[in-house]
């Protein structure tokens, strides 16, 4: 199988030597987004509600130009600044992926790139 390298415009250009995502066979592999807005490349201002929304609006964006779907998500890992803020990221989590969520981890940890509050991967069929 070939390694393809997706990128959009539509979400952050990455900010280190790795690629938005990774194509291989019908799998995607999307690189942890951080809540950064593509147009600026600032961390989005708002609580962790509405940092979660743009790095799901992000993710959402590199799944579409790899012709995929948050529907076709199969697993995801979020990583939270403070686990205490987890009601809040779920809420708005469920509204993105609705009737059937992906498999997913929640994790908290000392600190993300940039100081953001969160940060989301995933691995998706195409």
């Amino acid at each position: 199988m070939s390694k393809q390298v997706i990128s959009t415009p539509g979400a952050p250009a990455a900010i280190g030597p790795y690629s938005q995502a990774v194509r291989s066979g019908n799998l995607l592999f999307l690189s942890g987004q951080i809540p950064l807005d593509p147009a600026t490349g600032q961390l989005v201002a708002g609580d962790i509600s509405a940092q979660t929304e743009r790095v799901l609006k992000n993710l959402a964006a590199i799944l579409e130009a790899a012709g995929s779907s948050l529907e076709k998500v199969l697993k995801t890992t979020v990583y939270l600044r403070d686990l205490m803020e987890f009601g809040k990221m779920n809420e708005v989590y469920g509204r993105f992926f609705g009737e059937k969520p992906p498999a997913r981890a929640t994790l908290e940890v000392a600190r993300l790139p940039r100081d953001a509050a969160i940060e989301i991967d995933m691995m998706a069929e195409i």
